[in-house]
């Protein structure tokens, strides 16, 4: 089987022997071309070529969430095709490495390598569904090029954290689970709209909901993990349904302390709950409005401020080896 492995360099929990270790352990099984991205866009790039070459069967990503959702993009560039595009792999190297785990592979790089060449010589792969943001996956819209999304995006509140999280990294900061919390309660102090939500979402045929402060997107669960603790904002979602929405119409500090613990206490069955909650489970397409711009993030990546994203859940859109 040819193969792509995209390769991060600057993935955070993997180092430069590990990662020769790897490359070297797939190499003895797989007819194996490696590149190491040098730019943020590299890893789409070269997914999309590996999918228009149509000769490379299975790309790999070793790197974070970031670089795993860049591969998903190159590979999706002209739309899902479960049975024509090459396949997807994960090994993960980054600090969370949401999609892998959701996928239930190990969190260890090695480890992963080792289940990666025990699925490919049995054969074993499942389709998956994605998220879809802005416009529809054959109709971009204006404002957000539409781009895919693997486990999560958000509209507000919890995006506001992730680009806080951003500047701070750019700093030199680590990405620690204390950063996160730190940057948590800078957003609550700096939210103005906290109390009084400005987000509507909208679907086709239903009433809309108004004065949301925060929006989750989820496409499957857990929505995040605390080091080995999986965090479950939307329980029910899953890469075999479209896509799950917890929505907060309040932020108080109150509110916030309520809704902390509800998710550090969260489980596949049970998650964030109140009357100022709404859970909204496998909708097919959505907008959300907001009257004034609001942070916006796509697997954990900040992408700016944004009026109004659209969102289609899209089922077996790509195929995983797992």
């Amino acid at each position: 089987m040819r193969a792509l492995l995209v390769v991060n360099p600057k993935a955070t929990s993997t180092s430069a022997r590990t990662r020769d270790v790897l490359t070297h352990a797939l190499a003895s099984d797989l007819k194996l071309d490696v590149v190491s991205t040098t730019h943020r866009g590299h890893a789409r790039d070269l997914a999309r070529q590996a999918a228009e070459d149509g000769q490379v069967e299975l790309v790999i990503a070793l790197g974070g969430d970031g670089t795993v959702n860049e591969v998903a993009n190159g590979l999706l560039h002209h739309g899902p095709d479960p049975e024509g595009l090459p396949s997807l792999a994960v090994v993960p190297g980054g600090s969370t490495n949401v999609f892998a785990r959701a996928l239930g592979l190990p969190n260890d790089a090695v480890e992963a390598t080792g289940a990666l060449l025990n699925a490919l010589e049995s054969g074993n792969s499942r389709t998956v569904g994605l998220g879809f943001a802005g416009g529809t996956p054959d109709t971009e819209d204006a404002e957000v090029p539409g781009r895919w999304f693997t486990f999560c995006a958000g509209f507000g509140f919890d995006a506001g954290v992730v680009g806080r999280v951003e500047q701070q990294r750019e700093r030199g900061k680590r990405s620690t689970h204390a950063l996160y919390m730190r940057q948590v309660l800078r957003q609550l102090l700096g939210d103005p709209h906290r109390r009084r939500g400005t987000i509507v979402l909208e679907q086709p045929g239903g009433e809309p909901v108004e004065e949301l402060v925060a929006s989750i997107v989820c496409n499957t669960s857990p929505w995040t993990f605390l080091g080995n603790k999986p965090v479950y904002a939307a329980p029910a979602a899953s890469f075999d349904t479209a896509l799950d929405v917890l929505g907060l119409a309040r932020l108080s500090p109150g509110a916030v302390t309520r809704y902390g613990t509800q998710l550090l206490t969260s489980s596949p069955e049970r998650g964030p709950r109140g009357k100022h909650v709404v859970s909204l489970h496998d909708v097919v397409a959505f907008t959300l409005h907001s009257q004034v711009p609001l942070p916006f993030q796509m697997d954990g990546d900040h992408l700016g401020l944004r009026n109004s994203v659209s969102f289609t859940g899209v089922r077996r859109a790509l195929r995983v080896i797992v």
